[in-house]
């Protein structure tokens, strides 16, 4: 039933609803803490600095203290964006854990903990895994083990739905993130999920308005100033409407040299994160959790002493003519976020460039680099000094056991060399009208773009984030560029960290060179291991435990004594057979299949999303029990999907990431063929007595084949099996 029927849309709205509001707690947590650790140092380091840079560490590390000890202690898979999981569970792949309500507890407040103890770390990355893990809970009825499970819940038992539900949940968090409802539903169409369809679409969009309604009234409650330092609220995060207007045929060479530039720290940063997250894993958090909490620690303060110690070593400048710019605040109040702040300055009237982007939270520094009418605001010296600092400590932070994105720090660090760069073409074009901003906003467009290789659905959240319609164009040209560039030397960010982690993501197009290597070949020469229709125990047994195989071929014997395929078993099934014990049987010969809707539920068939299920070390069996027989036929798959032998191995790689498949079977070529089914066969209308007769005419038999068959798509049986392809 669609959710226009009104079965699904109660879940959706509840995972539009849940991932909203956890998104504005998030927001509202990380802004006040942050607020209360600036309001405090600001107003001790009038007395005495040293003072002020001891809270402002105790404060940072209490902070991350509590975000890597809830990761490590807690909740191990809650480390990371959590996108590359997801992206794998969506692509077919299970990891245990990334699903559990634990996780989900362990994301909301470690994300908390990490991003307002000032590490260069994102939210938005952690808001998609959050949305995911709701979406989750809520399709299989919540938690059992923390006894927060409702069975009129459960109703996606169907592993198709449940993935189109967590799908639903990646776009809500995307729009709670970035308050951006359009840029979430293109997000999950061209990152996270494999396998899209119409349906899809219409429940992703659903589930991004009703984010974007939820989202908009959590924050117009706090335009009365009950949110604290969160402020009044505001839907657009980085609103530069009022910026630059317009642009010359001149400006599209620093444009594209953003680009250029874009690609090419992406690519590098990709690498270096790589790298230093395969050494980690390597030999530094093999030694246990102690290990992941003093790094976590040491991290946080270095990135204490650089953002609060360099900005000491600026020299100040004076405040612009307040004449001359009647709507610019300068300095900024102690404690208080904007433009133009007061740091160890010993004039009233001056302002530190290099504390107002640094020592400040990354949304605020993010909203001062994007400013309009903010020209000679930052010298290029201080964003150098801070660029190059900032990147080294995203590549260095990147990995740690706590909840990270890498969308603000990317933003942050396109942002600062896009204002490098228009601060040159201001020097250069005189004439031009160039705001600085418009560049910084390129530089993080580029930049995302050359990391994460996104494009349509980055370029679409950086309109809606900055609401700027008019600077689309120069968007689209920087992504393109920037993607065009970082692709020639590596991967995405998420593809490699993916790869890293050992999950087999299937990439949009196969290689090239499974196009002169067949079905037979991939299954080099494999020995298929499979089950008869009337099976001992002790064999299921045996077989489960020395292989690792999720599925398995069940055969039988016909009545020439010829061996035939009749299906394939899940490795799951087969352990929820054998944990239940009721389809035991003495004798080895088919069983009566009227009794099995009796024994067996749909449900208990069903994997949990957020669990590893039963696995074969936790079923005990007796000596008589091994020694008792079970008919597999009721509950095997009796149509798998078939390949011949000599089938091209890159339409068996289409197949399976375009059907999500998980297992296939390769099979011999067919010696006779049962019939024909076109196109016209399957717009069949219901109750058409002529869709009998059309179907008829398409059935042939083996000596009729003529040439016209040739290259059709046919319905094959198979007597014997070669091989069992599998995403392992």
């Amino acid at each position: 039933m669609e959710c226009g029927k009104g079965l699904r849309c109660p879940f959706q709205s509840c995972t539009t609803k849940g991932t909203g509001l956890a998104a504005v707690f998030i927001n509202l947590a990380v802004e006040n803490f942050s607020g209360w650790k600036y309001a405090a140092t600001f107003s001790i380091i009038q007395h005495s600095y040293f003072a002020g840079f001891l809270v402002y560490i105790i404060f940072n590390l209490g902070l991350v203290i509590s975000s890597v000890f809830i990761v490590t202690h807690f909740a191990p898979a809650a480390a990371g964006s959590g996108i590359p999981e997801i992206k794998g569970y969506l692509n077919g792949v299970d990891t245990h854990g990334i699903l559990l309500f634990r996780t989900l507890i362990g994301k909301i407040f470690g994300s908390i903990g990490s991003v307002g103890g000032g590490l260069a770390l994102g939210k938005e990355g952690p808001l998609v895994h959050t949305g995911a893990c709701i979406a989750s809970l809520l399709g299989q009825g919540g938690s059992t083990k923390y006894h927060l499970s409702s069975r009129w819940l459960r109703i996606f038992e169907s592993d198709r739905d449940r993935r189109d539900l967590v799908t639903c949940g990646c776009a809500a968090g995307v729009a709670a993130a970035f308050r951006a409802p359009v840029g979430g539903v293109l997000f999950a169409l061209e990152e996270v999920t494999s396998w899209w369809r119409s349906q899809l679409m219409w429940r992703v969009f659903f589930t991004s308005a009703v984010v974007a309604v939820v989202v908009r009234s959590a924050m117009s409650w706090c335009k009365s100033g009950k949110c604290g330092h969160f402020g009044s609220g505001g839907f657009i995060i980085w609103d530069i409407s009022g910026g630059q207007e317009d642009y010359s045929f001149q400006e599209l060479l620093p444009m594209a040299i953003i680009g250029v530039i874009g690609g090419l720290l992406g690519a590098l940063f990709n690498q270096l994160t790589l790298y230093i997250t395969n050494w980690r894993r390597k030999y530094l958090h093999k030694k246990g959790n102690r290990v992941k909490i003093i790094e976590v620690c040491l991290i946080s303060l270095i990135t204490s002493v650089i953002s609060f110690g360099l900005p000491l070593f600026r020299k100040c400048s004076p405040c612009p003519n307040s004449e001359v710019n009647p709507g610019i605040e300068c300095p900024r109040p102690p404690g208080t976020d904007g433009n133009f702040v007061n740091f160890y300055c010993s004039d009233d009237k001056e302002y530190n460039d290099l504390a107002t982007i640094f020592f400040n939270t990354q949304d605020d520094a993010i909203r001062n680099l994007f400013s309009a009418k903010t020209f000679h605001e930052y010298s290029a010296q201080s964003l150098l000094t801070f660029l190059v600092m900032f990147y080294s400590l995203a590549v260095v932070t990147f990995g740690t056991a706590v909840p990270a994105g890498q969308f603000v720090p990317g933003i942050m660090i396109g942002s600062t060399y896009g204002r490098l760069v228009g601060m040159f073409v201001v020097k250069f074009y005189k004439k031009l009208n160039v705001e600085e901003g418009t560049y910084a906003l390129l530089g993080a467009a580029s930049f995302l773009g050359g990391s994460m290789r996104m494009t349509v659905s980055l370029c679409v959240i950086m309109v809606e984030i900055t609401n700027n319609l008019k600077l689309l164009p120069l968007i689209m040209l920087v992504l393109l560029i920037s993607k065009a560039v970082g692709d020639f030397f590596n991967n995405g960010l998420y593809e490699e960290q993916a790869q890293l982690r050992g999950i087999p993501l299937l990439e949009s197009r196969s290689k090239q060179y499974m196009r002169t290597m067949t079905a037979k070949e991939a299954c080099k020469n494999q020995k298929v291991v499979y089950f008869s229709r009337i099976v001992k125990v002790a064999d299921i047994v045996s077989i489960l435990r020395s292989n690792k195989h999720n599925g398995f071929p069940v055969v039988d014997h016909g009545q020439n004594g010829e061996t035939l395929v009749i299906g394939l078993i899940l490795r799951s099934h087969l352990l929820v057979l054998l944990q239940s014990k009721v389809d035991f049987q003495n004798s080895p010969f088919p069983c009566d299949i009227r009794g099995i809707s009796n024994r067996h539920n749909f449900s208990d068939f069903v994997k949990p999303v957020s669990s590893k299920g039963v696995s074969i070390e936790e079923i005990h069996l007796t000596e008589e029990e091994l020694e008792l027989y079970l008919d597999l036929a009721p509950f095997l798959n009796p149509s798998p999907y078939i390949v011949p032998e000599d089938m091209s191995l890159a339409k068996v790689y289409n197949l399976f990431r375009q059907l999500g498949l998980r297992h296939i079977f390769v099979v011999p070529r067919a010696s006779r063929v049962i019939g024909l089914i076109t196109r016209k066969d399957l717009l069949i209308e219901e109750n058409d007595d002529s869709a009998i007769m059309e179907l008829q005419s398409t059935s042939v038999r083996s000596q009729q084949l003529d040439r016209r068959t040739m290259g059709r798509h046919v319905q094959l049986e198979h007597p014997l099996l070669d091989g069992i392809l599998t995403q392992e």
